[in-house]
């Protein structure tokens, strides 16, 4: 008796999904966030971090602020470069990307064939909604475990912006002066006004750093 030929279906491709909480390494984490369409994910500690909807308040209008900031100082230096969430590999189980980045083109860090930022950056910044954040938890302490010589927090919640260095293998966290200002024990002449900053008076934040520099 003839029978009919087997008719086989295809099973469809396996969805790729990030989710907070996963634990992978760099590897798998980079392949399943390329495919997965999602617009922002950090390994941190080989866990990954899915961010969540970002408000202009407490993040966009923060952030644009303290790139502007840092665009001001390197355009007056040819030896650094700014980026602005660029990927940043530190090693097997931490990829990052920073909401800013400031390094020296022949520093720690280096960009790699793959175009994202190897090694550490000697100064990273990040917009967090207050201490609860990871910001200030595990992304700090691999921050500083992979020498991070600068690491700056923008509570914007609590109108706090708390600035560390690394001495000895550790973060300390700088204060700022009488008149609210922070200057970089890193690179000369970068200098944050503090009062400013939290006011979103960017005039007097360019202005300030153009005085020290001059």
């Amino acid at each position: 008796m003839a029978h009919s030929p087997m008719v086989t279906t295809n099973s469809p491709a396996p969805i790729a999904i990030l989710e907070n909480g996963d634990r992978l390494s760099r590897q798998e984490f980079e392949r399943i966030y390329t495919a997965s369409g999602i617009k922002k994910a950090e390994l941190i500690e080989g866990i990954v971090h899915v961010a969540s909807p970002l408000r202009h308040t407490y993040h966009g209008q923060p952030h644009s602020a303290i790139i502007t900031w840092l665009g001001t100082y390197q355009a007056q230096r040819n030896d650094l470069a700014v980026s602005i969430e660029a990927t940043v590999r530190l090693d097997d189980e931490n990829e990052l990307q920073p909401d800013g980045i400031l390094f020296r083109l022949e520093g720690s860090a280096h960009i790699d064939e793959d175009e994202y930022i190897s090694g550490a950056p000697e100064l990273v910044v990040e917009i967090a909604a207050s201490t609860a954040s990871y910001d200030l938890h595990s992304k700090k302490r691999v921050y500083e475990s992979h020498g991070v010589r600068e690491y700056i927090v923008w509570r914007t919640l609590d109108r706090k912006i708390d600035w560390f260095v690394l001495s000895d293998g550790k973060y300390e966290r700088l204060s700022p002066d009488d008149n609210g200002l922070i200057i970089s024990q890193e690179f000369p002449g970068l200098v944050l006004n503090t009062p400013a900053m939290l006011a979103n008076n960017m005039a007097e934040v360019i202005a300030t750093i153009n005085n020290f520099s001059s």
